[in-house]
């Protein structure tokens, strides 16, 4: 195995660059999050839209890419997200446990940070298309808040999910590209869908800059947690190779 893993790597090396960062810096609003824990008869379901409001937030998003050979790849993902917001429930809550009165305001805190291992296939390049098939293994670490005049509860979550990747670029000349990517499946007692586009202009042979737009969407309908959100992302992204 080691020695398989040298000759994959002195290959890489014949095809500069090997290695690429990419750092996103961005803006994201809020379009739907519906919660209700436990999902049964003793919890209500409500919006964290309507306490918290739609945003936006600041965001950040950390990738990294191993171009193993002309083929295969390795990704690495870091995605972190949160808020904390006061705002009014429109009737009374049970959440987790403590019952919330619409009366006062409320605290709410929203965390869905992940974590991404992934391999990509480099499926077809011709002309000035790429193509990648590949999967990711998403570790999230998930938790919902409220707090309201002494009461408190909350519901965090822990896990891993598996997802299809496929990805996507178009060279329009020597500077300017297109990129798409999506890690995403569905199917059970929920869905995660991850799409971003970006516009790319290449500054030099190591640094590129990009615009980009991302939607993420999900949740899960389980006996203990219901919770389904949408989030939209608009950012500015730097990438360097090496």
């Amino acid at each position: 195995m080691l020695a398989a893993l040298a000759s994959l790597a002195t290959s890489a090396y014949a095809n500069d660059p090997a290695f690429s960062l990419q750092l996103d810096l961005g803006s994201t609003w809020q379009a739907k999050n519906k919660v209700q824990i436990p999902n049964d008869n003793q919890g209500d379901r409500f919006s964290l839209e309507d306490v918290a409001g739609s945003g936006p937030w600041a965001t950040v998003r950390a990738e990294g890419i191993w171009s193993i050979n002309d083929k295969h790849g390795v990704r690495i993902l870091f995605a972190p997200f949160s808020y904390s917001e006061n705002g009014k429930l429109k009737k009374e809550t049970r959440f987790a446990g403590a019952t919330y009165s619409p009366d006062e305001p409320v605290k709410a805190s929203y965390t869905f940070n992940t974590w991404r291992l992934g391999y990509r296939y480099h499926l077809y390049a011709e002309t000035n298309w790429d193509f990648w098939i590949g999967a990711t293994l998403l570790i999230r670490d998930a938790g919902i808040k409220l707090s309201q005049a002494g009461v408190s509860s909350q519901d965090d979550n822990v896990g891993a999910v598996p997802l299809l990747y496929l990805a996507a670029s178009y060279r329009f000349d020597e500077r300017w590209s297109l990129a798409a990517d999506l890690d995403g499946l569905a199917g059970g007692p929920g869905r995660a869908i991850d799409l971003g586009v970006r516009i790319n202009y290449k500054l030099d042979d190591d640094w590129q800059l990009g615009l980009g737009y991302r939607t993420l969407e999900g949740g899960a309908d389980t006996d203990d947690v219901y919770n389904f959100a949408w989030f939209n992302t608009v950012s500015l992204s730097a990438t360097y190779r090496f």
